[in-house]
């Protein structure tokens, strides 16, 4: 959820010993976590905030970036069962 939340994704934590992979991504020009996220919208990716997640964390559609749906396993499932490539995280 932090990956589309319009402020979550400023603060996520590098694993610890790991704090290194932030020279290599950077060596490696690859894109902030918010341009990413853009690039994906531009491309149409479909992404999909839990709901009952939203819930217990008392958030709502509009602390995420735009274009994301929102809904529950079953809307996901609907959706996944036709699509090429789904990732969950």
């Amino acid at each position: 959820m932090n990956l589309i939340h319009k402020e979550g994704h400023k603060q996520l934590p590098m694993p610890e010993g790991t704090e290194h992979f932030q020279e290599g991504f950077q060596r490696a020009n690859v894109p902030p976590i918010e341009e990413l996220v853009s690039m994906a919208s531009e491309m149409n990716v479909k992404m999909i905030a839990c709901q009952m997640t939203m819930d217990v964390m008392s958030l709502e559609k509009d602390h995420f970036v735009e274009g994301i749906d929102v809904g529950g396993a079953a809307s996901f499932l609907n959706f996944a069962n036709d699509a090429n490539i789904t990732l969950t995280f």
